[in-house]
């Protein structure tokens, strides 16, 4: 298995992990029904995102592209997202059901659509944060060939 690969592996379960654990807090807390409260967890795909491309750049050196740094960026996300929607599938379908109703109230109470609308919002929120926070980091990371102006 290629560099990129291990990396985006490893980061990927770390920024699950992360999330995981985050939910899990606001569970503990009482304030897990509060949809709101979802957009740290985009900040903590941006952490884990960040600190792989920046990690795999300082291990790639001078053969660091930017296909292969985006490559690691999406895996990492897409990696994170699917193991956070698989936990949030598992929590919502067979812990507790509860959480799925209170979040969805009146919505789809006739037509059985509730967990399933859930975790494709999930999947959806998941790769569209992880494809926009991997373009604007690699305008950080890439390795620019502009001709210097002043020469």
């Amino acid at each position: 298995m290629n560099t990129s690969a291990k990396i985006s592996i490893k980061y990927g379960f770390i920024t699950a992990i992360l999330l995981i654990a985050y939910f899990l807090i606001l569970k503990l807390m009482g304030m897990h029904n509060n949809p709101w409260l979802r957009l740290f967890n985009g900040l903590i795909m941006a952490l884990g995102i960040y600190t792989v491309i920046k990690q795999y750049k300082l291990i790639s050196g001078n053969e660091f592209t930017y296909i292969n740094g985006f490559k690691t960026g999406l895996i990492t996300g897409f990696l994170a997202t699917f193991v956070f929607a698989l936990f949030m599938g598992i929590y919502m379908f067979h812990l507790d059901v509860e959480f799925m109703n209170n979040l969805l109230k009146d919505w789809f109470q006739n037509d059985g659509y509730g967990g399933g609308i859930l975790i494709f919002i999930i999947l959806i929120e998941g790769l569209s944060s992880t494809t926009v926070l991997t373009l604007t980091f690699m305008q950080i990371f890439k390795n620019s060939k502009n001709v210097p102006q002043n020469e």
